[in-house]
């Protein structure tokens, strides 16, 4: 009999990774993915800042060479350092401009074997709902809200982890050009009931279209909420951020988020009324 919490249905879905210059987390992420045996990996690479980095992004990208199951593996490496920004979202318009749907991973994100199953059956039954924008894979409440659903629906957008369609990235604009719109942002700053995190998301979100902010995470957020756009969240987080460190880019000192503990999810999936 087959596990029920096996990937084996996981192999139709195409998956991203998001590399860059850390072999070590990479290669145990490259591991879990080989679990799961995708038919198509989708590789996305930024470049070396300088001559101290190539050696490293050689490294890293080396490790894609060593798949030996059967799959059709592509790869978009760029030659030069693009920046978290650029890479990652030209990256994904290039997933997409090929895939009506994939699930995401960057090179610290290490997932349960169960979040691949996860993934699949929520993009197939959410497929046509123009109101979920992602599946994400990671839960950072820690237990502070257990619902008896396998998931639940949140505008908080976490992206350690995820999946979406072709019909959601669609309307991720790198730029945030409608921010400069007063009646779109008051609309989406209006969506935060607490003034702080009001105050705080509206700064960050006027770094990032300023330019002094290197982030593709906060543009894609930014398009969900303009939506009014929901993203599925599990009960138990599916994922540890291995990559809180110094050879991180933004996420240097570890906080709270660090290597969460994970919980397999269970199936099958109890969903939300």
């Amino acid at each position: 009999m087959r596990d029920v919490n096996s990937c084996d249905n996981t192999t139709d879905i195409p998956i991203a990774l998001v590399i860059y210059k850390r072999p070590d987390v990479t290669r145990r992420v490259f591991a879990a993915i080989a679990a799961a045996r995708p038919r198509r990996l989708y590789v996305i690479a930024d470049g070396p800042r300088d001559e101290s980095e190539a050696a490293r992004c050689a490294e890293t990208r080396a490790i894609i060479r060593e798949v030996d199951w059967n799959c059709e593996v592509s790869t978009n490496y760029a030659e030069t350092n693009l920046g978290l920004k650029r890479r990652v979202s030209s990256g994904l318009d290039w997933v997409f401009a090929h895939e009506k749907q994939a699930i995401i991973l960057e090179d610290d994100c290490l997932p349960d074997p169960t979040f691949f199953r996860y993934c699949v059956e929520l993009l197939d039954r959410y497929r046509d709902d123009e109101r979920i924008m992602q599946i994400a894979g990671t839960n950072p409440l820690r237990g502070a809200y257990r619902p008896e659903s396998s998931y639940f629906f949140t505008s908080y957008i976490h992206i350690s982890g995820w999946a979406t369609w072709r019909r959601a990235w669609q309307y991720f604009d790198v730029t945030m050009s409608q921010w400069a719109d007063p009646a779109v942002r008051e609309g989406v700053l209006s969506q935060l009931i607490d003034p702080k995190e009001r105050r705080f998301q509206c700064e960050m979100w006027t770094q990032v279209y300023d330019g002094k902010v290197d982030s593709w995470a906060y543009p894609w957020a930014f398009a969900c909420r303009v939506r009014n756009g929901l993203s599925a969240m599990p009960r138990d987080n599916l994922i540890s951020n291995i990559g809180f460190g110094p050879e991180a880019t933004h996420t240097v000192v570890k906080t709270r988020y660090a290597e969460m503990p994970i919980r397999p999810m269970v199936f099958p999936l109890e969903h939300p009324v």
